[in-house]
């Protein structure tokens, strides 16, 4: 196990990747902050302030933004904080360096692999072989962590020492972590989710109300426990933190960008000018696709994930999805197949 005084390297300069900067500095440790752009990186070292993704924030400077690959190589714990669509290719990157032996990968992405199907543990396990492997996830805003609200999270990792290591090193005044072997329900927890918030932020855009979207995320629950279990999750992670937890909380606020993205589809926005208009990326978007394919390749009932797919990529209207969620044949609750 890594020393407790070890570099961190974080990759991913984005609002999350520097909100986990920012709590591996609270640390007193040298922290390597990795974006893929040299200006931006510079630019980042000279102002102190990621104005982009969390304005206001000022870097300790123990945070060392950089844009070279080779600053990692001495880092005990690399955490991963990309997009999900690109993280094959970085850690690809990555570990065409000479990273330290035994230097733990933790993955704080919230995403399923289009066409693979795979989640970003897994990729890791592949592209980054022979490292300890470990994923964090949970309601946790990059604003409000900036600004030390308190939160929790999960980390999970199938080596009891690697997630203790790592709860240890997690825990802060602020922030209190939990452990679980449950890898596979947590990432698919945390990927579902974001399926569920572009569905809320569509209710609150056609403004149906708080009846709708009680309802909408109760079912996408439901749902999120049938898709997660099938692929090998457990039931009761997806009652935690990195499933209803997160769910709750990417529902339902306005810092999160799958809830603000499906408000616009909700107003009639389409999802280009949409997408032409952020800087940052929503999950949901791609992971509809990615999470949709494979609960077909299972045969999972899964009508919330498949009207939000309709919606993205099939040209289906908003209300119009709403309609037909609500004209299906009448089925017992707990039915769960």
């Amino acid at each position: 196990m890594i020393a407790s005084n070890e570099k961190v390297g974080v990759i991913g300069s984005g609002s999350w990747g520097t909100a986990l900067a920012l709590i591996a500095a609270e640390k007193n440790v040298p922290v390597a902050l990795w974006g893929r752009n040299p200006e931006a990186a510079t630019a980042l070292a000279m102002s102190r302030v990621n104005g982009n993704y969390l304005p206001g924030t000022v870097l300790p400077e123990n945070i060392t933004p950089t844009s070279d690959l080779r600053d990692l190589t001495d880092c005990g714990l690399l955490i991963f904080a990309v997009p999900s669509k690109v993280v094959r290719a970085v850690a690809g990157q990555v570990g065409r360096q000479h990273l330290q032996k035994n230097a733990i990968l933790l993955s704080c992405i919230k995403g399923i692999e289009n066409s693979t199907g795979k989640r970003v543990s897994e990729i890791l396990s592949e592209v980054i072989p022979s490292h300890p492997v470990a994923v964090l996830s949970g309601p946790n805003h990059a604003e409000e962590i900036a600004d030390h609200l308190p939160a929790a999270a999960v980390i999970g990792a199938e080596q009891e020492d690697t997630a203790l290591w790592l709860q240890s090193f997690f825990t802060l005044p602020w922030f209190r972590t939990y452990t679980s072997t449950d890898v596979i329900g947590i990432e698919w927890g945390a990927a579902v989710k974001n399926v569920f918030a572009l569905a809320s932020g569509i209710t609150s855009g056609l403004g149906l109300g708080d009846n709708a979207r009680a309802a909408l995320i109760t079912r996408g629950l439901a749902e999120m426990i049938r898709i997660g279990s099938a692929f090998g999750g457990r039931r009761e992670t997806f009652q935690g933190l990195s499933g209803v937890g997160d769910l709750i909380a990417t529902c339902f606020s306005e810092h999160s960008r799958n809830y603000r993205v499906g408000k616009m589809l909700g107003k009639g926005l389409t999802l280009e000018t949409i997408q032409n208009s952020m800087h940052m990326v929503a999950e949901g978007v791609p992971n509809t696709e990615s999470i949709h394919d494979s609960a077909r390749k299972l045969g999972v009932r899964t009508p919330l994930i498949d009207m939000v797919y309709a919606i993205l990529y099939g040209g289906l209207k908003p209300a119009d999805a709403i309609s037909e969620l609500l004209s299906r044949d009448p089925r017992p609750e707990e039915d769960d197949r």
